[in-house]
């Protein structure tokens, strides 16, 4: 099969490496401005849509445009393509579905979650038998650095960012990782195989930013780590979404993912609860990934066909749960206990749902945590 590459930055020159490894997988071009930095380079996105010997194509430009604009003319022109872009995926998913069926050609994207973790790939073979009662995880390997970082060398915030940014797990602005932007894209698509149904931005995100050394310092007395979780379940034709720090027991498996690794959970009923951990990110990684995408699109592999027939409605009082709020002050409510550790104030909730959360937060900037089973 021949491919084209559009992207020869991280992900797109890993693509290349294990590309040359293989016989049945040949790159005849790549996009690329500088077309020094390989001799198949060219410039011109047409000279690759116009030749009629490449079969499928590779997204590595990431963002919003113009990888909507590659990936749909691709399509159009009846090119099949393998995409990691979770932001463009996320986005647009329901459109390059549509579009593939449409024009008989396949959208495929493992790579967009978990990187190297076959993590989509496992959740569509889950769900050729049964349906899937909840996953969640740690999504993001620049916030799990961060926070492991701050517990294990009990670092600053912005200490153990500089370091993350310094070994290249962090981005020069880190607010997609920090933020949730980018771990919210990834429940978005895991949401899609999971559930059938393409869900919006519209559910809970908190900030992993307001957390401070202290913090991290009294949550490990009271036997707790702190870490940045996705997570989505449904009932009937609604569903619960967050992306927002969690504490998880020390002994629980997502305490001990250490550095810059995932983890992510499926649960079900015959099935349980199945893990799937390793890089999330990184050259090689999502490159394998991707790879794996196109020997499945040659060898017209399916783990069960994508379905976005469902319609959900997001509700923010589906279910309940225990949070720790911390403030500089005492806050007026019904509130299990009442820690104070230094100037912080820690109010522990009964359960209550993200309704009752919202209100007693008031979108003010206190640091909002979820007590976890996990």
């Amino acid at each position: 099969m021949k491919i084209a590459i559009l992207g020869f930055g991280t992900v797109g020159s890993g693509v290349y490496e294990i590309a040359k490894t293989l016989k049945n997988i040949e790159v005849k071009k790549v996009l690329e401005k500088d077309l020094s930095k390989i001799n198949i380079a060219t410039d011109s996105y047409d000279e690759i849509i116009n030749d009629k010997e490449i079969e499928l194509i590779v997204e590595c430009v990431g963002g919003l445009h113009p990888a909507y604009e590659f990936i749909m003319k691709a399509i159009q022109n009846k090119k099949s393509v393998v995409s990691a872009n979770k932001a463009v995926i996320a986005k647009y998913l329901d459109e390059f579905l549509k579009t593939s069926k449409e024009n008989n050609v396949e959208f495929r994207f493992e790579a967009s979650v978990g990187g190297g973790i076959p993590c989509l790939a496992s959740i569509q073979k889950i769900r050729r038998v049964e349906n899937i009662d909840k996953f969640y995880g740690i999504f993001n390997g620049t916030s799990n650095f961060i926070l492991d970082n701050m517990y294990r060398l009990e670092n600053k915030f912005f200490t153990s960012l500089k370091t993350a940014q310094k070994l290249g797990y962090a981005e020069a602005d880190p607010s997609a990782d920090i933020d949730g932007y980018d771990v919210t894209n990834k429940v978005i698509i895991s949401f899609t195989l999971a559930y059938d149904g393409f869900i919006k931005n519209e559910f809970l995100c908190f900030t992993m930013k307001n957390i401070t050394k202290e913090d991290i310092l009294y949550f490990k007395k009271q036997g707790f780590v702190a870490k940045y979780i996705g997570e989505a379940t449904t009932k009937g034709n609604k569903y619960e979404a967050s992306v927002m720090l969690n504490l998880s027991p020390i002994n629980a498996l997502e305490a001990n993912v250490l550095s810059n690794y995932n983890i992510v959970t499926v649960q079900s009923h015959t099935m349980g609860e199945v893990k799937f951990y390793g890089q999330g990110a990184g050259k090689l990684p999502t490159a394998n990934s991707i790879i794996q995408d196109i020997l499945d699109i040659q060898t017209k592999i399916s783990f069960n066909p994508i379905s976005i027939e469902k319609k959900y409605t997001y509700s923010s009082n589906l279910f309940k749960h225990k949070y720790v709020i911390r403030s500089n002050e005492k806050l007026k409510g019904n509130f299990e206990r009442i820690d104070r550790d230094g100037n912080n104030f820690y109010h522990y909730t009964k359960e209550i749902t993200q309704a009752d959360l919202l209100k007693l937060v008031e979108e003010k900037d206190y640091l909002v945590v979820k007590l976890s089973e996990y």
